[in-house]
This record gives structure tokens, sequence and C-alpha cells, in this order.
């Protein structure tokens, strides 16, 4: 399998975006399943850490196939880029926890807004 950078990913997981809808409809359906997925996400995590089921990596991996995609679409919808979201995050967190993350520092931490 072909390695590719984010906005590449971005790019071509486009290809499959309905775009006859018109944009509210696309930014609901989108912001929906965004939450949908990691709901499914958050589903198999609890059922092994609460009700003993093998944790199931492949299946993680494919709900977390899902996020990422509908990710991409709510951020191209607003003309936003994979990478540019990336790196306001990790900007945001390196002011937020200079020396990395540590209790005190949530505590205490310094919101940059």
């Amino acid at each position: 399998m072909k390695v590719f950078g984010l906005n590449q990913y971005q790019e071509l997981a486009s290809r499959t975006d309905n775009d006859k809808e018109p944009l509210n409809m696309r930014l609901a359906n989108y912001a929906l399943g965004l939450v949908s997925e990691g709901g499914e996400v958050g589903d198999i995590i609890k059922k092994h850490v609460f009700h003993g089921h093998d944790l199931d990596k492949d299946e993680i991996k494919k709900e977390l196939g899902d996020v990422i995609w509908y990710l991409a679409m709510v951020a191209k919808l607003c003309d936003v880029t994979l990478e540019e979201l990336a790196t306001a995050n990790i900007s945001k967190l390196s002011k937020r926890y200079k020396n990395g993350f540590s209790k005190e520092a949530s505590i205490k931490r310094v919101d940059t807004k």
C-alpha cells in the first residue's frame, strides 16, 4: 500500500464526496457521520474494558478509517486541509503543554485561542 500525506489522503477521499447534495446537507451528513463513527470506536473499547471482549484492533482500524474520512470531508467543506488542522493542533498543544502533558500542566493549563 502506498504511503501518502494528509492532504493527498483528503484529495483521494474526496472522490467519494456526494457533491450533488446541497452544502448544508453534506455538512450535516458528514458531521453526524464523524460523531457516529467515533461512537463506534468508543463502543469497541467500552466492550473491551468493561465487558471483557477481546480488543478488535482490525475493527478499530476500520472505524477510525471512517472517522478520518468524515473528518476530511467536513474540513474540505470548510476550506481547511487536514495538514492545516494537524499543524494548528500541534501548535496549540505545544503552547498549552510546553514540556509535554502532565496532570499539573492540565490543571494549570494555558488556553490559547
